[in-house]
């Protein structure tokens, strides 16, 4: 049996990436696995701000992009200052692009074994995982995903009668 040794760890920055990130690392701590954390600026952001700078506002796509991605950089960062982990096992990319696509294109070029996500990114809205990004990762990945949830969530589900 193959051992899993990669594991992504895709964060959307929202309510539940603190909690994903540590279920991660004792996950990866359990596997002697490295950890990948991947967040990607979904495209149709940069699209909202093209269409906007059209219009005739004073946007410039390419500053947004760099701003984002420096605060996302401080955001992750301040999540993974805590954790025990080794920094060494930790590696961190950034993308632009559909955030489907990108993941399974980490998934792919970075030979991982497991995909731990959120049932919800940074948008947090109410609907559980159909149509989501987490669902079609579910749906499209070639290697096992894990879908983290909090106590708070999952009694959420439990009281819907969704579990």
């Amino acid at each position: 049996m193959k051992k899993e040794e990669r594991i992504l760890v895709a964060l959307g920055l929202g309510t539940y990436c603190q909690g994903v990130f540590d279920f991660a690392v004792r996950v990866a701590q359990g596997l002697d696995a490295h950890i990948t954390v991947a967040n990607i600026i979904n495209d149709r952001e940069i699209e909202a701000v093209r269409t906007v700078t059209d219009m005739g506002y004073n946007v410039d796509g390419d500053h947004y992009v760099s701003e984002a991605e420096a605060k996302r950089r401080a955001l992750l960062e301040k999540i993974m200052e805590g954790s025990s982990f080794p920094r060494e096992k930790i590696s961190v990319i950034m993308r632009v692009g559909n955030p489907i696509d990108q993941l399974l294109k980490i998934i792919n070029e970075d030979k991982i074994d497991i995909i731990i996500m959120g049932p919800k990114g940074r948008t947090d809205l109410e609907r559980v995982l159909l149509g989501s990004v987490a669902e079609k990762v579910f749906r499209k990945s070639p290697v096992t995903v894990i879908s983290y949830r909090d106590r708070d969530f999952a009694e959420r589900l439990r009281k819907r009668g969704m579990a």
